[in-house]
């Protein structure tokens, strides 16, 4: 793997990683009933995200599905990475929902 390949592979994973902890931080803050540091956390989460994607994207037009990009075991790892931090998002929206209605329901005492 070429330095230039292993750092847009790396790119993914940290990129993947810091969407996954933003959206474990909000479904924190939806917790503790900060549903406005929650979104927020969720927004950034999404910047992120949109990054790694967008790195995936990059190679996958590199390889044009002819096999010209060598597959290792790193890459298979940013992209497990990846679609963790897709899944992670994806949930934490629908959580931070319930969160909102349950919330609306029983307000939480200090």
């Amino acid at each position: 793997m070429t330095d230039d390949l292993e750092n847009t592979v790396m790119e993914i994973i940290v990129n993947a990683g810091q969407t996954r902890s933003l959206c474990f931080e909000a479904l924190q803050a939806a917790r503790d009933g900060d549903f406005p540091l929650a979104q927020a956390r969720l927004q950034e989460a999404d910047q992120f995200s949109r990054v790694a994607h967008r790195v995936q994207t990059r190679l996958i037009e590199q390889d044009a599905g002819e096999g010209k990009t060598p597959m290792t075991l790193i890459m298979v790892h940013a992209q497990d990475h990846l679609m963790n931090a897709i899944l992670a998002r994806e949930l934490t929206g629908e959580m931070l929902a319930l969160y909102q209605r349950l919330h609306a329901v029983v307000p939480r005492q200090a």
